[in-house]
């Protein structure tokens, strides 16, 4: 079993002058909320750094926080009756985690850490309560619920309706999006997980994994090497992970052969 920690969080103080150079404050905290209810906001979140291959929270624990990624890369994975683990999800800096668990009151998944990673961790009962007092707050806390029930939902089209390289292909071009809309390179980036990994999430073996990745990069359409991927025509991948199927190199459309 993977183990977690949890590290004594730093003075208050400390911690509002991080949340004031923090990457990811924008999604953090509401528009339009004034700088007292911002101090208040502040005042109930926590850090928590959780090294590579820890658990940050694991199935059937009691929901008590969310948290958001400040840095790093997670994985969520469900373990069966026998045993066996199911990705969910990969998540990165600016995200969202535990969301799944409030109706429920426990976690619905194991979150590990893909890497050396720091969460801002928000206990949900004292969140509630900011609620009635920061119509700000409420509003942006819906916004983000919307964001993850449509995360949701293209999880499921993405298992249930596409071939195997379609699935690929949207996997990439989801992460070249997330990264860009971080301020990050949408072209070039690290792949936080292994290739087993990627096809346990996409439902594909490793061996299809590496073979399709052999054949985007034979399309010209990217360059692999280890966890190192370049995209050399997204909008080739883009077309393909819709279901328009690009014909290499003439800017016709084919079937995938």
């Amino acid at each position: 079993m993977i183990p977690y920690i949890q590290l004594v969080p730093p003075p208050i103080q400390s911690l509002r002058n991080h949340c004031a150079s923090c990457s990811v404050l924008h999604l953090c905290q509401p528009k339009g909320a004034n700088k007292s209810e911002l101090h208040r906001f502040e005042q109930i979140i926590s850090r928590r750094r959780i090294p590579r291959e820890r658990a940050l929270y694991r199935m059937n624990d009691p929901f008590t926080h969310l948290y958001l990624i400040r840095l790093g890369h997670f994985k969520t994975y469900q373990v069966n009756a026998g045993g066996a683990h199911q990705i969910t999800g990969f998540q990165m800096s600016g995200e969202w985690m535990a969301m799944d668990a409030i109706s429920a009151e426990h976690h619905q998944c194991d979150a590990v850490a893909l890497e050396d990673s720091e969460v801002c961790e928000i206990p949900f009962f004292k969140l509630t309560k900011l609620f009635t007092e920061m119509p700000a707050l409420l509003h942006h806390f819906h916004r983000l619920m919307s964001k993850e029930i449509a995360r949701a939902e293209g999880r499921m089209l993405l298992l249930g309706n596409m071939r195997a390289e379609q699935r690929l292909a949207a996997f990439l071009t989801d992460l070249s999006s997330r990264y860009g809309a971080r301020g990050y390179s949408s072209i070039s980036f690290q792949l936080r997980m292994t290739r087993e990994e990627i096809g346990n999430y996409l439902g594909l073996t490793i061996e299809s994994i590496s073979r399709l990745l052999s054949k985007f990069k034979k399309q010209g359409w990217l360059n692999v090497e280890n966890r190192e991927v370049e995209l050399l025509d997204h909008a080739s991948l883009k077309a393909l992970a819709t279901g328009v199927e690009p014909e290499n190199g003439g800017g016709k459309f084919a079937p995938w052969n």
